[in-house]
């Protein structure tokens, strides 16, 4: 694309001058060429906004068609219809929090307060000053001998091959600046996200990308070496993921380039699906030892997994065999059936799955239940992009929230909906080397730093003024919902939560009682259900 570029502004003012050599009157064409060259090479050189870098002069019609709609009606018609992850207004926050610009809203709400669905939080007339620095979360069990010390916001799954190797680069980057964790995704651990020398949560699949066998089974001697690199702090293993619960991961043959194919050990030329189930554990119990197996030869490091809640006694029948083993995952990531990805069958996303509120709390419900909640932290993710979307989540059972679309929209990503096409305008989620190069490693990791920065500021405003301290003390009944014209319930009145040990003992809650019965510790399946 730059190539094309020089070369046609070559040409054209070769042509110019000649024309002008021949035909002097002709001269006014160089006052329409030269500056619209000059507004090119602009374009190209700068490095704060990949669309204007990767199409020059023509990408700044995106800015002026952006600048002239109407704001307030583009806002609610955006968030109503026209089905993109978020409105204008709220992709408007992450963009000014990168850019450490002003990020404060003129003219009060723009919702609807009394919209069935409304939900908030109610300030204290004592409030308290919170820290952002002291909102950090340590995970690791008693079995657990390198816990760490996670911020409550880190950057969620996406792998390299989804994502550029320039956008790989900037998250990290912006997880070294800002002492957060960058979860690698389940395409394997790269020299992209190790070179910068930010926290890993390296993420294994069903394909164990990165510490397989030739025959795709999982390597303990290729894991090992790898999982014991300082700069991986946890690993996660990936059950199912939100965007496509039950289905395996997709990569398009279109963005399966020769390095990503050596990387992931696949064929070129196909696109690249990891199977649905994994093949190195079978049964509840079996899993539990194999991420103890992971905890060893890591050394020590904390070692969790990450799902979306399907059927409630698969779950129930991991907590009995945690009971049955004495072995504790160090943490568990609830995805919510919302989640985002650059490919997916329709159907999956739009019907698979349980969404984060219900998932998280049953999460929690169950640890609760069956008394280990102590020793297991819970982290979650799923449309999370506000610092209220963050203290939502606190507040319903998770300690730890990740996001993966506010991150790239940090990124710059305009949400073009080209993710599984490799022609991404942003070069985000692409392979095109053209298109990558628009994306500045050393300008992106910046505004990511900063969108992380000031959004765990606003959760600590936030929690100032509900007047708590720590992100302990937020409970169900600080979040508010209006379920009626004139009712409004907090969420400890919507959901049922569950008292230490309550699925200790005999009877167990009506609520827990099917998929309580038709669990067990050594399989996944059951008759009764």
């Amino acid at each position: 694309m730059r190539i094309i570029f020089i070369l046609s502004v070559v040409t054209l003012l070769a042509a110019a001058g000649g024309l002008t050599y021949f035909h002097p009157e002709a001269g006014w064409v160089f006052l329409i060429l030269g500056p619209l060259s000059a507004v090119g090479i602009v374009d190209l050189l700068q490095t704060r906004h990949a669309i204007r870098r990767n199409f020059p002069i023509l990408g700044h019609f995106r800015y002026i068609f952006e600048a002239i709609r109407p704001e307030i009606n583009q806002y609610f018609i955006e968030s109503q219809t026209d089905g993109t992850p978020f409105s204008r207004e709220t992709r408007s926050v992450v963009y000014q929090r990168g850019k450490k610009a002003l990020d404060t809203l003129p003219f009060g709400t723009r919702l609807n307060v009394y919209d069935v669905g409304y939900e908030w939080i109610n300030h204290s007339l004592a409030p308290t000053h919170v820290d952002p620095d002291s909102l950090r979360v340590t995970v690791g069990s008693p079995q657990c001998t390198q816990p760490y010390s996670s911020s409550i916001l880190n950057v969620s799954a996406m792998s390299y091959g989804s994502l550029s190797r320039n956008a790989i680069e900037a998250l990290n980057g912006g997880a070294k600046i800002g002492h957060f964790s960058h979860d690698t995704g389940e395409g394997g651990l790269t020299r992209y996200h190790l070179a910068p020398g930010g926290d890993l949560v390296w993420e294994i699949g069903t394909a164990y990308f990165g510490c397989r066998t030739a025959d795709g089974k999982f390597s303990p001697e290729r894991y090992e070496s790898k999982a014991k690199d300082p700069r991986v702090k946890m690993i996660a293993v990936k059950l199912s993921q939100g965007a496509k619960p039950g289905h395996g991961g997709i990569l398009p043959a279109a963005k399966l380039t020769p390095e990503i194919a050596e990387i992931r050990g696949v064929p070129l030329g196909f696109d690249v699906i990891s199977p649905p189930a994994h093949s190195a554990f079978s049964t509840p119990i079996e899993f539990l030892e194999f991420l103890a197996r992971l905890r060893d030869l890591s050394g020590g490091k904390p070692v969790g997994f990450k799902l979306c809640v399907g059927k409630r006694r698969e779950f129930v029948a991991i907590g009995k065999a945690i009971l049955k083993t004495g072995i504790y995952p160090d943490f568990i990531t609830v995805d919510g059936g919302e989640g985002g990805t650059g490919a997916a069958p329709l159907e999956f996303s739009n019907s698979v799955g349980t969404p984060l509120k219900e998932g998280l709390v049953f999460v929690h419900n169950t640890l609760v239940g069956f008394g280990i909640r102590q020793h297991i932290k819970i982290l979650c993710s799923g449309k999370i992009v506000t610092g209220f979307d963050i203290v939502a989540k606190l507040a319903l059972g998770a300690d730890i929230c990740n996001s993966a679309r506010a991150m790239m929209l940090a990124l710059g990503c305009i949400q073009a909906l080209r993710c599984n096409t490799n022609r991404c305008p942003t070069g985000v989620a692409t392979q095109d080397p053209q298109l990558v190069a628009g994306l500045v490693v050393q300008d992106k990791k910046t505004r990511v730093a900063n969108y992380h920065r000031e959004t765990v500021k606003s959760v600590a405003e936030l929690m100032g003024a509900m007047g708590v301290s720590r992100t302990s003390d937020l409970h169900p009944w600080h979040l508010m919902k209006r379920t009626g014209l004139t009712e409004t319930k907090h969420h400890g009145e919507l959901y049922e939560f569950l008292s230490e040990g309550d699925l200790l003992k005999s009877p167990v809650p009506t609520s827990f009682s099917r998929a309580f019965l038709a669990a067990s510790a050594d399989s996944f399946h059951s008759e009764n259900a």
